[in-house]
């Protein structure tokens, strides 16, 4: 068997980070076991789909690096979805059903009143051809329900909780397509599965529910279902269910400074009890990635802890990886001495202005008379490797050592008074702007 997932966007919208934590684990599975990942683009909802969402899908499972083996869109497919309802209509396993959505909810309200569990009545069984004939005389359109089996008790081991059990006469048939025609997520998926030959389905632990009902409608079909991994959702930092997190978008962490690297590393391990450590390279995770790692337990969030890891990641980049984004005329040395201060790339920015100027510097009255004996020291070395030298010299002319030796130094040179390696810093400022510096004009 051919490992083959799915990753299922609705294009409502942009992904958030948690439908990326989805896409992101199912490619790394199929990788793991040398399957393929496929997309699939949920777009039944025909009012609020959208191509730019469809084109932003793609766009950002680029960035991340997850390149799809294939892509299916489900607007393309409703002929099949049709065909496979007659079927299953034939076999007595979906009807037509008339309630109004104001006549279920007082079904519901009533239910919930006698504290019993707002199940539906299978009322619609019990009408007459004769009684679905007036109906719809009458200008009521049906909507369709799986009838699911109550003698099957539905039972599967679940990748991620373990043994999972639900009794199908505590659920109600789903609706699966309504009165307008348009479809509902639950059969359209499963005949897709079945289609694109998906043999594991990776999602949230919200569409638990969904599996038990999904399952019988793939025996209901003639086909074996995939195995299901359902993962703990994500929390925000707080600890608690974040709506933050719905919100939270590719263009977020990109506007952040956020390395596709970083997020891909953090999200690969999030809710696992492996540590998460700022790979470059993909391929270390996804040999490491097992379902069997996955804790039950909400998976935490952090930006500050993506921020961390995003900074590791910077700083293993080398010069030709990073080139066509940094400041011109920023050079390979640059880049080096300057890269061990940076938690985003775009901070490059900042610091080869330091080295090109103009800086401006608060010097103490004190010092002012140290940084002109420095100036002069300066102007005689031959600047092969001048910090050394001129902190070497000055030490042993004035005295100063420490803090009262190097922070006036640094100050004058570049406006802060922390940074990069001045060893590596001074000779890129150059001789001449250093003397400038030095001398405060």
């Amino acid at each position: 068997m051919t490992v083959t997932t799915r990753f299922a966007p609705s294009p409502t919208g942009t992904l958030h980070v948690g439908n990326i934590r989805t896409a992101l684990h199912n490619w790394m599975f199929a990788k793991r076991h040398g399957g393929r990942f496929l997309l699939r683009i949920d777009d039944t909802d025909g009012e609020r789909s959208e191509e730019r969402f469809v084109a932003a899908i793609r766009a950002d499972l680029a960035w991340l690096g997850l390149h799809p083996d294939g892509e299916e869109r489900q607007s393309a497919r409703f002929d099949r979805y049709e065909a496979r309802l007659a079927e299953l209509a034939a076999a007595g396993r979906v009807y037509p059903a008339y309630e109004t959505a104001q006549e279920l909810e007082l079904k519901r309200k009533v239910l919930l009143g006698r504290g019993l569990p707002p199940v539906y009545d299978r009322a619609a069984l019990a009408l007459s051809d004769a009684d679905k004939a007036k109906l719809e005389a009458e200008g009521v359109r049906p909507h369709w329900r799986f009838k699911l089996d109550h003698d099957a008790m539905i039972e599967w081991d679940d990748m991620v909780r373990g043994p999972q059990r639900f009794d199908p006469k505590t659920m109600s048939d789903p609706v699966v397509r309504r009165a307008d025609g348009s479809w509902l997520y639950l059969l359209p998926s499963v005949i897709d599965d079945i289609d694109m030959g998906i043999s594991h389905v990776v999602r949230g632990e919200d569409h638990v529910s969904n599996t038990a009902t999904q399952l019988q409608m793939f025996a209901a079909l003639g086909a074996e279902p995939p195995r299901f991994a359902h993962e703990a959702l994500l929390t925000g930092s707080e600890g608690k269910l974040s709506k933050r997190l719905g919100s939270l978008g590719l263009d977020h962490f990109r506007g952040a400074g956020i390395e596709s690297q970083a997020l891909r590393a953090l999200l690969a391990r999030l809710g696992t009890s492996d540590p998460v450590e700022p790979f470059v390279d993909s391929a270390p995770l996804v040999e490491s990635f097992d379902f069997a790692r996955f804790g039950r337990a909400p998976a935490r969030f952090d930006e500050d802890e993506l921020a961390q890891l995003n900074a590791r990641i910077v700083h293993q980049f080398g010069y030709a990886a990073v080139r066509d984004r940094l400041p011109a005329g920023m050079t390979e040395a640059g880049w080096n001495a300057i890269r061990p201060n940076l938690s985003t790339i775009a901070e490059a920015a900042d610091w080869w202005q330091v080295v090109e100027g103009p800086v401006h510097a608060e010097i103490a009255e004190e010092d002012r008379a140290f940084l002109a004996q420095a100036a002069g020291i300066a102007a005689g070395l031959d600047w092969a490797d001048p910090w050394p030298a001129l902190t070497g010299a000055l030490k042993e002319a004035t005295g100063r050592k420490g803090r009262a030796l190097f922070l006036p130094l640094r100050l004058a040179l570049t406006g802060r008074e922390h940074g990069p390696d001045m060893a590596a810093l001074l000779p890129l400022i150059g001789k001449d702007a250093a003397l400038e510096r030095l001398r405060g004009t």
